[in-house]
């Protein structure tokens, strides 16, 4: 268990560096132009960030304590194919929940 003074200093932390981060952009750049170059590099972030959150959990999944397995590798490639052919996010993620839930039921 953490100490609750290192866990309120990581907090507080974490919270003075958000700011500080949103206020770079909106505090010190808020009111000037962003160059072309630098909103064509924040365009992709968003699409970073979803699968900077999800390889971790398909490549080394906590409830199989860390080893890659069948179900979780299946239902991410499903996923991508379904996102791919159907540029729905919706069905991308039932059908890779569906393959997920299927797969670790029969498998066990």
């Amino acid at each position: 268990m953490i100490d609750a003074s290192t866990l309120w200093i990581v907090i507080v932390g974490l919270g003075l560096g958000s700011y500080l981060l949103r206020f770079a952009f909106l505090g010190l750049v808020g009111d000037r132009p962003i160059p072309p170059w630098l909103l064509r590099h924040l365009r992709y972030t968003a699409v970073a960030v979803l699968p900077a959150l999800a390889v971790p959990q398909v490549v080394w999944p906590e409830a199989t304590g860390g080893a890659p397995d069948a179900p979780r590798i299946a239902a991410a490639a499903v996923t991508v194919l379904v996102g791919l052919w159907t540029k729905n996010v919706i069905a991308a993620i039932v059908c890779g929940a569906g393959t997920l839930y299927g797969l670790l039921w029969l498998l066990g």
